[in-house]
């Protein structure tokens, strides 16, 4: 079986990103497979000091009603999808 998206949960394809939970301009220094277009959303729905104090933990970052929206909207989608990421405003 494939790899997943530390975020979708999806297969991986062939383009993949490593994002850090805790973003590295946070301290943070682990980094988890994404897709592209997940990556993007995480980074254009939220800052870096959101994501290290409340959404380091997937399982949080999840049930986000953003994150709820857009994890919905990409599940039919397949591994390698790529559509323009929305800035969060």
């Amino acid at each position: 079986m494939p790899p997943c998206c530390a975020l979708c949960e999806r297969p991986l394809g062939v383009k993949v990103e490593w994002h850090h939970p805790v973003p590295r301009s946070e301290g943070g220094r682990e980094t988890v497979p994404v897709h592209p277009i997940c990556h993007r959303t995480i980074h254009a729905t939220f800052s870096n000091v959101e994501l290290a104090r409340e959404l380091a933990d997937f399982a949080v970052l999840r049930t986000h009603p953003e994150m709820t929206r857009f994890l919905r909207w990409i599940a039919g989608k397949p591994a390698d999808f790529h559509a323009p990421t929305r800035v969060k405003r």
